[in-house]
């Protein structure tokens, strides 16, 4: 679950099979009741119609929970944290950065690192589009060190500067749920 949208939907099918919850949020859900093995399979069919998934692997869990932490960091928060991300992910999911890395990469096939930067740079390509920031002000909302770092960045990652990007009205983004996955990063326009 990446959106309000999502939570909203998994609250829905909770309550249509009758289930009570004590937590839906972004990636995880605290059901009160023990659910049976047929609740379980309707609500995983119900899930997989409105493009969710229930997930019982466990490191597949923890994948998508870092996902969500870094979602919710660069896309929902008002300002990025200011501390470290690596200190940060291993105190928010109280695990060792190290094997959250390894796990990560291993699975994904891409860094934690690669996949924040995918974030931030379609973030940034909202906030360009918004048109409500400079992109000064976007480089010190999005933590970055200076504007030329934002800028060989964003152009890395999509073969344009922010100026040239911000002339493309009609620049495709990305949903979120496919930024950072290796499989959809090829619709980079080269130019």
């Amino acid at each position: 679950m990446v959106s309000n949208r999502c939570k909203m939907a998994v609250k829905d099918e909770l309550k249509k099979l009758g289930l009570h919850y004590m937590l839906v949020d972004l990636g995880e859900v605290d059901i009160m009741e023990t659910i049976s093995i047929l609740q379980r399979e309707q609500l995983k069919a119900a899930l997989l119609d409105s493009g969710l998934e229930l997930m019982d692997d466990k490191r597949a869990m923890l994948i998508e929970k870092i996902k969500n932490v870094i979602i919710e960091m660069v896309h929902h928060a008002d300002e990025l944290i200011k501390v470290n991300f690596s200190i940060y992910l291993a105190k928010k999911l109280n695990l060792d950065y190290t094997y959250l890395a390894n796990l990560f990469s291993e699975v994904q096939g891409t860094t934690i690192e690669q996949f924040i930067i995918s974030h931030k740079i379609e973030r940034i390509k909202e906030l360009i589009i918004y048109g409500e920031l400079n992109i000064t002000e976007i480089a010190w909302k999005m933590n970055y060190s200076s504007v030329a770092h934002l800028s060989n960045q964003f152009k890395k990652m999509t073969g344009l500067s922010p100026s040239h990007f911000k002339q493309l009205k009609n620049k495709r983004r990305s949903p979120i749920e496919e930024v950072g996955n290796l499989q959809n990063e090829n619709h980079l326009q080269i130019i």
